[in-house]
């Protein structure tokens, strides 16, 4: 069905069945004046865009596309300037209720509040432009989590231009994309650059994730990190020129191309890359930093310092609940004591090129904490009850846990952090005992 920009499109969908395609003709296409006039889709329905299709909220409508049917369809078409500065915060213009299956390609979805795409279970973003969002190109967040999706050759440029860290202090809510409790993810063949905040972001529980083939630059902080999450391969991408804006921010903690943060595979967790989280064949050029793998000791399920509030981990979920794990008397028995912590462990960082040149990054000095891989904790101290208190948490993850960097090759002035947040050592103290780091590796 042709739809003119003459017509206002969510009439147009609301009086046809599902299953329905629709090609909007080239121009500026509007919707009403309300700020929830938006399209509600029907089940499989396909929407088209003509060459210079545009669908435009003015700022004045909040989404674009929303409801819960499944299996649609968006292609060809630039959908821009829906919500204004400071709208939609954890909100989507495309795909606002996470709704299934839905497929958006060839599409550009730009100047939007909020996340440009909210990704429901088995979404496909293919060869889109998401750029200069408010808060995120793409949000993949569902109440029951999210599962089955693949983001595949799109650009994801510019994002959080609402700036929602200075918003939000420290809300953990900004960048490229993404994603939360999402099971089952393949991110390949992505251009992911310059958006003001990390590139992707995967927190809380995530499992099974493969992030390959992507180029990753000039992200304000961290180009991929993995938080509170099982079960990845990082394989094959390149890292350029990450975390310069967040690096010099705070110089006694590396900010770096990768950031795995609490965690590494667990084969008690279902599903691919349980054996062992590998970062292999990647590329990185003068990062801040390159890959810091770090726990941190106070942060468990029950603990105040978890900022995943009301989540617990996914090794034995029906037994080491939250509230369980916030029981004193539970804590420092197993199975809680094992089972209540999201854990840094087998990870294996192996034939990657790191490079760097402390001449060609601002204020790049070991001082200021660029130019290292890391492997570390910090000495726990909260809370008062915590059975990580000490070195535990550090002695753990650098000795303990099955993290190894072998036959890597580094060019540049390298330096290594290890056991405890500060701690800094050089290329032949990480190569001796007792760490014994990078055998095979080269340096220089």
């Amino acid at each position: 069905m042709a739809v003119s920009t003459a017509r206002n499109l969510a009439t147009v969908v609301a009086a046809h069945p599902g299953h329905t395609t629709y090609w909007l003709s080239p121009g500026t296409h509007h919707l009403g004046n309300d700020a929830y006039d938006q399209v509600v889709p029907h089940v499989g329905d396909t929407f088209i865009g003509a060459p210079g299709s545009v669908l435009d909220g003015r700022s004045q409508n909040l989404y674009a596309f929303a409801g819960d049917a499944p299996d649609v369809t968006i292609v060809f078409l630039t959908v821009q300037n829906f919500g204004s500065a400071g709208d939609n915060n954890n909100e989507g213009v495309v795909n606002h209720d996470s709704a299934q299956g839905w497929t958006v390609s060839s599409s550009t979805i730009q100047n939007n509040a909020g996340a440009g795409v909210m990704v429901g279970s088995g979404s496909r973003l293919i060869g889109n432009c998401l750029r200069d969002n408010g808060q995120y190109g793409f949000n993949a967040y569902g109440s029951d989590g999210v599962t089955d999706v693949i983001l595949d050759g799109n650009e994801i440029s510019g994002n959080n231009t609402d700036d929602w860290e200075s918003r939000q202090p420290e809300c953990g809510c900004t960048g490229g994309g993404k994603f939360w409790a999402t099971n089952g993810a393949t991110v390949t063949n992505n251009y992911v650059h310059d958006n003001k905040g990390v590139g992707l972001w995967a927190d809380t529980n995530n499992v099974g994730f493969l992030f390959q083939g992507n180029y990753i630059s000039g992200n304000d902080a961290e180009g991929v990190m993995y938080e509170t999450s099982y079960n990845a391969a990082i394989l094959n991408n390149t890292f350029v020129r990450n975390a310069l804006v967040k690096g010099p921010t705070n110089p006694g903690f590396p900010a770096s191309a990768i950031y795995l943060s609490e965690s590494g595979s667990d084969n008690r967790v279902e599903g691919p890359y349980n054996e062992t989280l590998r970062v292999s064949g990647n590329v990185f050029v003068d990062n801040w930093s390159g890959i810091v793998a770090w726990e941190n000791a106070d942060r468990f399920a029950g603990s105040p310092a978890n900022t995943s509030t009301g989540v617990g981990t996914l090794v034995n979920p029906s037994v080491a609940t939250e509230a369980a794990c916030a029981t004193e008397s539970n804590i420092t028995e197993e199975p809680y004591y094992d089972d209540c912590r999201w854990k840094t462990k087998n990870v294996l960082v192996e034939g990657n090129f790191f490079s760097v040149d402390p001449s060609t990054i601002p204020d790049c000095s070991p001082s200021n904490g660029c130019g290292f891989n890391g492997l570390f904790s910090n000495y726990g101290t909260f809370p008062d009850w915590s059975p990580y208190q000490g070195e535990v948490v550090e002695e753990a993850i650098t000795f303990e846990q099955n993290n190894v960097w072998r036959n890597n090759t580094y060019t540049g002035d390298w330096r290594f952090m290890v056991e405890e947040n500060g701690n800094t050592i050089t290329w032949a103290v990480w190569r001796s005992d007792p760490y014994r780091q990078d055998h095979g590796s080269t340096l220089n």
